[in-house]
């Protein structure tokens, strides 16, 4: 079978695309250590609240440091659970100081959901027996809504909370 110069020329060409792109992916997932969220910590999603992190009065925002918060979030059929405030009513809205570290730890007990503060480099996929975590500097002031970006269900649309981040 005889080819083209052309042909031979395209087909290296893809060919070496290809080995590039494999080369590059294996480089970041076992050389840097890249790998998806969920695999880092396993959880019982039908008893979630047994975690330390996820028992009701750990829910919601908590100052660990300096400039340092947690906040512990459980994702169920069309809520983000924050915790209550002092009136027991629900939270949906945090507040916290530019400049600070807040680490975001999320699990659900159903489907699974998404967990975006939009506006930030916050976005996570939450997967029932999973803890996602993700640790990030709020560097803007302003009001980021968070939102579930993946379809869970008929009340999907309902599932947002607000994330403000306010000048000391």
């Amino acid at each position: 079978m005889h080819l083209h110069k052309f042909e031979k020329i395209w087909l290296a060409f893809g060919l070496g695309s290809l080995v590039l792109f494999l080369a590059i992916i294996g480089f970041a997932a076992f050389w840097k250590g890249a790998h998806p969220q969920s695999h880092i910590e396993t959880i019982d999603p039908q008893n979630v609240e047994a975690h330390e992190a996820f028992k009701p009065e750990n829910l919601g925002l908590r100052e660990v440091a300096d400039g340092k918060y947690t906040v512990n979030i459980v994702a169920s059929a069309f809520n983000y659970d924050f915790g209550v405030d002092d009136d027991g009513k629900p939270v949906k809205k945090i507040r916290v100081p530019k400049g600070s570290t807040v680490l975001f730890q999320i699990t659900t007990k159903d489907v699974i959901h998404g967990f975006q503060v939009a506006g930030t480099n916050v976005n996570m996929m939450v997967e029932p027996g999973h803890v996602s975590r993700l640790e990030t500097v709020m560097k803007n002031t302003g009001e980021f809504t968070v939102v579930c970006n993946e379809y869970c269900g008929i009340g999907h649309h309902q599932m947002f909370a607000t994330v403000e981040v306010y000048e000391e």
